[in-house]
């Protein structure tokens, strides 16, 4: 018997899914808007496939929903499709906002991770004395000039406040912290010991309640 080579990354899990549903997933160009909920059909789908656990599907299927060319996709009014390309409805104003925020937040941490990348001290050359110079002539532009400091953008975080359990209802509007950022949802059920959230990036998730925050209002 043929032993099933399991995919072990979010890349082979990705390029795997690109390949069964071509209509739904890509990795270049255009991405496409996903249907809310995508996972649990994914996950029906795949339920007799050893290759792929759920753990990687739901993994993988995260890191496909944060990248920059899939939160570019998510403007208002662009058809979300299912696993065979269908559309099945449309993002709407508040998903639009979630994605652009989170797109920032995300351009912001890679500038950062590059600044800190890029600032590594570099030493300063000896110069030979000559005699009888100005020594005014011998500083270069380089030496002379103050480093301009470039004022980077803060992206404004959204005032959280830990959600109670007795106070969760169905259809509430929630941010879930599954990640470094939150991410908007839906409560879909509340049972003795999680909350399932649909997220506005069209997964569907089961949390506890201590990962659940609700917006304070300004």
């Amino acid at each position: 018997m043929t032993e099933v080579k399991k995919l072990s990354n979010n890349k082979e899990v990705l390029a795997y899914l690109a390949e069964k549903f071509p209509a739904c997933f890509s990795l270049d160009g255009d991405a496409k808007p996903l249907k809310i909920g995508i996972f649990e059909d994914l996950a029906k789908q795949l339920e007799d496939d050893d290759s792929v656990s759920k753990t990687r599907l739901r993994t993988a299927l995260r890191h496909y929903t944060n990248s920059w060319r899939y939160l570019r996709a998510m403007k208002q009014g662009a058809e979300r499709v299912d696993l065979t390309g269908e559309p099945v409805s449309k993002v709407d104003e508040e998903q639009q906002t979630h994605a652009a925020e989170a797109l920032a937040q995300s351009k912001a941490a890679a500038a950062e991770r590059k600044k800190a990348a890029t600032a590594k001290p570099r030493a300063t050359p000896q110069r030979a004395k000559v005699p009888n110079r100005n020594k005014t002539a011998e500083k270069t532009t380089a030496e002379t000039k103050a480093p301009t400091k470039r004022a980077s953008k803060k992206v404004t975080q959204p005032k959280l406040q830990a959600a109670e359990k007795a106070n969760l209802r169905t259809g509430q509007k929630v941010q879930v912290k599954a990640g470094k950022q939150p991410i908007a949802g839906e409560v879909v059920e509340v049972d003795r010991n999680d909350v399932v959230v649909q997220l506005h990036n069209g997964l569907t998730v089961k949390v506890t309640v201590d990962a659940i925050f609700l917006a304070q209002q300004e």
